[in-house]
């Protein structure tokens, strides 16, 4: 046959399955096409399909979302690493509990955060961890991740004397006590736990970062001033290290926005580097249409069959407007 041939919606959706959704490198998703539909089709047209895809996703899904993403009142932020073309590039994620953006940027900072375009406009609550880019956006209170803190205690912890009391240890007790007080609170079905509640935590809390930037001052050897900064910063930021105690609503940590970043890495095991910045982008929409469709309950096969269609899936414009831990 010398005419040239379209490929239906369900071939289409099968493909971007396999590529975008499976994390397969255009080859190895032309091979298996073949070999289990014996569809054949050529790399290019498996770019070519995405591309189509993608360019939906720009009329309607993507500004849909980032609006959704602006007007949330809780939003987790987090970025990784990703290699295009050879360089480093950062993946950044905004993302709810029903939503999720993943962007790609040049530059890990504030550039890069805003090419996402949505924290700049966003007056909610950031959950993040202390990357300092992210205090740029002044408008909201931040909730700095406590599960990225409890790791850099951790790291004390071990280089002390294990039979010694250590400040960090305490520390360590403290939050994670007063995590499991926010957890029943809001099991419980509360908005905010009283202050007396968290007294004793917060006193413990107080007491130990206070020991450990006593006994870091003199800053004489570099794992003493990492110390030294780490308990500055706990004390300094203290409340926005416990604003999941003022309001239930707020995780205490930016385990979600982890998650749902993870998927870059997967994806460079499987294929390795993209090999150009326009194609990271298309992974990154994709993905980011997937995740949401996910979140809401909508098979990853059933989201793609109705993107190739041209009517892709839509998120409701006033979903649960918080992101969980």
């Amino acid at each position: 046959m010398d005419a040239p041939v379209q490929y239906g919606e369900q071939v289409r959706a099968l493909a971007l399955y396999l590529y975008g959704g499976q994390f397969l490198s255009k080859d190895r998703t032309a091979q298996a096409m073949s070999e289990l539909f014996g569809i054949r089709l050529s790399a290019g047209t498996i770019v070519a399909i995405q591309a189509r895809a993608i360019a939906t996703l720009e009329k309607a899904f993507l500004p849909l979302l980032r609006d959704l993403l602006t007007r949330a009142d809780v939003l987790g932020a987090d970025e990784t690493g990703l290699r295009v073309e050879g360089k480093l590039h950062w993946v950044h994620c905004a993302r709810t509990d029903r939503l999720t953006l993943v962007t790609i940027h040049p530059r890990r900072g504030r550039l890069g955060i805003t090419a996402a375009d949505v924290l700049p406009a966003f007056t909610g609550t950031p959950v993040h961890d202390c990357w300092a880019a992210y205090d740029v956006f002044l408008s909201a209170d931040h909730q700095l991740c406590c599960a990225h803190v409890v790791r850099e205690l951790v790291a004390v912890a071990e280089r002390e004397d294990p039979a010694a009391w250590c400040w960090a240890t305490q520390a360590i007790e403290a939050l994670v006590d007063l995590q499991r007080l926010a957890a029943d609170a809001r099991a419980a079905g509360l908005g905010a736990i009283h202050l007396a509640t968290s007294a004793d935590g917060r006193h413990r809390l107080r007491s130990a970062v206070q020991a450990g930037i006593s006994q870091t001052a003199a800053r004489a050897t570099k794992a003493m001033r990492t110390e030294n900064n780490l308990a500055d910063r706990l004390a300094s930021r203290e409340a926005d290290y416990l604003r999941f105690l003022t309001d239930l609503a707020v995780p205490a940590d930016n385990n979600g926005s982890e998650r749902d970043i993870r998927m870059v890495k997967l994806r460079q095991k499987i294929s390795g580097c993209l090999r150009s910045l326009a194609g990271a982008r298309h992974f990154c929409a994709l993905r980011s249409y997937l995740s949401t469709a996910r979140k809401n309950d909508l098979g990853m096969l059933d989201a793609l069959a109705r993107l190739t269609a041209g009517r892709p899936w839509l998120p409701e414009t006033s979903p649960t407007l918080t992101a969980t831990a």
